[in-house]
């Protein structure tokens, strides 16, 4: 049988417009490959003319789409069906499981990889896609993914460390390690439909060292959290409100970083004085009671139009970013005005400061969302614990209100003023300021 011409397609359309009856139009001989063909058909108000495998097997006659005329021009209807199909069915293999051959690109990798990672609800997306699109620019965007050997990803991470950016360089290598064991999987992945077969025979970034973890160990005493609050409080520098407000927050609290930034009014039970988080980072849900001097903080923020208590200085629809709180205490740290800490450190500090408040590490634990790995946690118990926990917070409160204000439990003072203007109105802005911005000495910076 001849093969079929643009012009024997196009006459075809016209005799289907006018005739109304369905014609099938075949491309070759088909020998041992089966054949392509082009079904035109007639719809209520158009023409519609669709490519496909066609193959006989046990006796059937099975078909499968390949794309539309004309957006799938003749040559590239061939060239899919030679290259997706032809050899195939030559195998003996069902052309309802036949798939795209061509091995997926760089580009194709680290998309499909992000947006997994965007399916997953992971908030590192953003970060993952702005490290991956310039790794994709060095590597080569089109070449093949299957290509890349490990002595040229050591030379993308390379001069990242030589400038002294070695948390940036871990960060790379395990950017690259997770997108090429991503592309392994998700072409076996039943579970889901990968648009490309990388054919990665092996991971190039596992076998790279990664850089010692160092464990943090370092906290803030009493002195140390106290200066660091009544500073936030008061700085001394213009600052974005969303950042002070939001590290205040995190210390009376001990939740992460990244959930405290993406704090919104959906999630604030005012009623009950919760915040409630439905996705975190450890995937389970978690509600926590905040203690009173958290619940006054929040009550004296408004919330944007979007809803965010700590909106992005840049875009306002947005939350700010965790990585701007990071370097934000980092700024003033190197001033010298506050205690060396990272915001990692003040979840620590929160943990240590609550056991000497006379809390149990088990209700500290369920507080921050550490992840419990006794099979009675994981499989049985699905009691909240909320009982347990706002007993916990109360004495928390207690404890760190004696912490800010001088005082002995039970002999609190009033609340300090809650921003520099009304700390200005009463009086007591030199006060808070001899107390804020005095020089801070060195301490061991271990973490």
């Amino acid at each position: 049988m001849p093969h079929i011409s643009d012009g024997e397609i196009r006459s075809a359309l016209r005799r289907v417009e006018r005739t109304r009856k369905q014609e099938t139009l075949v491309d070759g001989e088909g020998h041992g490959t089966g054949r392509l063909i082009l079904a035109v058909r007639p719809m209520p108000t158009r023409v519609t003319a669709d490519w496909m495998a066609q193959q006989w097997r046990d006796k059937k006659r099975l078909k499968r789409k390949i794309g539309s005329y004309p957006a799938v021009s003749l040559a590239s209807a061939r060239e899919i069906f030679g290259r997706d199909f032809a050899g195939a069915i030559q195998k003996g293999r069902s052309i309802k499981i036949a798939t795209d051959i061509r091995s997926g690109t760089v580009a194709d990798l680290f998309e499909g990889y992000i947006a997994s990672l965007k399916a997953a609800g992971k908030p590192s997306w953003r970060e993952a896609e702005k490290g991956l699109n310039k790794i994709a620019n060095t590597l080569g965007r089109n070449r093949p993914a299957r290509e890349i050997d490990p002595e040229e990803i050591v030379e993308v991470i390379r001069p990242i460390y030589e400038r002294g950016a070695r948390a940036m360089a871990d960060h790379v290598r395990s950017y690259i390690r997770s997108a090429f064991s991503w592309g392994m999987k998700s072409e076996h992945d039943y579970r889901a439909t990968s648009p490309r077969r990388f054919h990665i025979p092996f991971n190039p970034a596992s076998g790279i060292p990664t850089e010692p973890k160092v464990r943090g160990t370092r906290w803030l005493d009493e002195d140390e959290f106290r200066r660091l609050y009544w500073w936030l409080d008061c700085p001394d520098v213009p600052v974005h409100p969303s950042y002070p407000r939001a590290v205040q927050l995190i210390m009376l609290t001990g939740q992460r970083v990244e959930e405290i930034a993406r704090f919104h009014v959906d999630q604030w039970d005012g009623v009950e004085k919760i915040i409630d988080w439905s996705k975190t980072k450890n995937n389970q849900p978690h509600a926590v009671p905040v203690p009173s001097l958290a619940v006054e903080l929040i009550e004296s923020i408004t919330p944007n139009e979007h809803g965010w208590y700590f909106p992005s200085a840049k875009d306002p629809s947005r939350p700010v970013a965790h990585g701007s709180l990071y370097s934000f205490v980092w700024r003033q740290r190197e001033r010298g005005v506050i205690p060396y800490a990272t915001n990692r450190d003040l979840r620590r500090t929160f943990k240590t400061l609550a056991g000497k408040a006379g809390l149990s590490k088990e209700i500290r634990d369920r507080l921050q969302n550490h992840a419990l790995q006794d099979v009675s946690s994981k499989s049985y118990d699905r009691w909240n614990y909320m009982r347990e926990k706002r007993a916990g917070m109360a004495k928390w409160d207690e404890f760190v209100r004696g912490v800010l204000f001088n005082s002995p439990p039970g002999q609190f003072t009033p609340p300090a003023p809650p921003n520099c203007q009304a700390a200005v109105a009463t009086g007591s802005a030199d006060r808070l300021r001899s107390v804020a911005v005095a020089p801070f000495p060195d301490v061991v910076r271990s973490g």
